[in-house]
């Protein structure tokens, strides 16, 4: 699949490019929380007694964390061939490579380095809050001080887009403990209107934590307000004492 995203006259690149990054993540469907939020598990660390991780079973019986490994040994091997799609003519190639490739390892910061270089240069906003995003998710996998220090003056900027300012308060929430400063809760109170967090489900990461609540709004309720009710829950039960 990955020669075939790389592959610039190839009819179905698109389509191959955004069911790349899928199998290199598991649970993450409606996941909205700080704690969980561009998480990568780890089987070794996250193994249950009974060798399951916490990515659960496939339909074949296996733990689903070794294909989830798979995948993201796959990602990684391909990062040449995937780097270039940063710059593709297209928004959309660059905003689902950017997500594939937040998931490969990348201790050497080389993704992290072609995230931040391509930030610089591009003008799209919905690419650029997702440049913030996959540079959020390796830093989490790979913490680095400066990158979440850089994403915490992003959110920061009123010079910045709104996507990116909101992009980079949700990764900044994800990337630290910290309870989240008033100045957060305004400026993503602000800017965090029904038609945008519709808009931002451009992005994989709200597509999957959505459902029929738009992805970011999801995001703002569970990070900032934990106490407030689901507005989407339609189980007649969820109200009875």
């Amino acid at each position: 699949m990955i020669g075939i995203a790389a592959d610039p006259h190839h009819p179905h690149r698109a389509a191959a490019l955004g069911g790349l990054a899928a199998p290199a993540r598991a649970r993450y469907f409606g996941v909205a929380s700080r704690d969980e939020l561009l998480l990568h598990r780890s089987g070794s660390q996250h193994a249950a007694l009974d060798d399951y991780d916490d990515y659960g079973v496939e339909v074949t019986g296996y733990p689903a964390g070794w294909s989830v490994a798979a995948a993201r040994a796959a990602i990684t091997a391909g990062t040449s061939l995937l780097l270039p799609l940063l710059e593709d003519s297209d928004p959309a190639m660059r905003i689902d490579a950017s997500y594939a490739l937040a998931t490969a390892a990348d201790p050497g910061h080389t993704v992290r380095d072609a995230f931040a270089t391509r930030f610089a240069e591009e003008r799209d906003p919905m690419a650029l809050a997702s440049l913030v995003l996959a540079t959020a998710e390796t830093t989490r996998a790979h913490p680095h001080q400066p990158a979440t220090a850089w994403i915490r003056d992003l959110w920061q900027d009123p010079a910045q887009t709104p996507e990116v300012r909101l992009a980079a308060a949700i990764g900044w929430l994800c990337l630290t403990d910290e309870p989240a400063p008033d100045t957060l809760h305004t400026t993503v109170d602000a800017l965090a209107t029904e038609e945008r967090a519709r808009t931002m489900d451009a992005l994989p990461w709200m597509a999957a934590v959505g459902g029929n609540e738009p992805g970011l709004l999801r995001c703002v309720r569970r990070m900032l307000h934990p106490d407030e009710p689901d507005p989407y829950n339609d189980d007649p039960w969820a109200s009875q004492p």
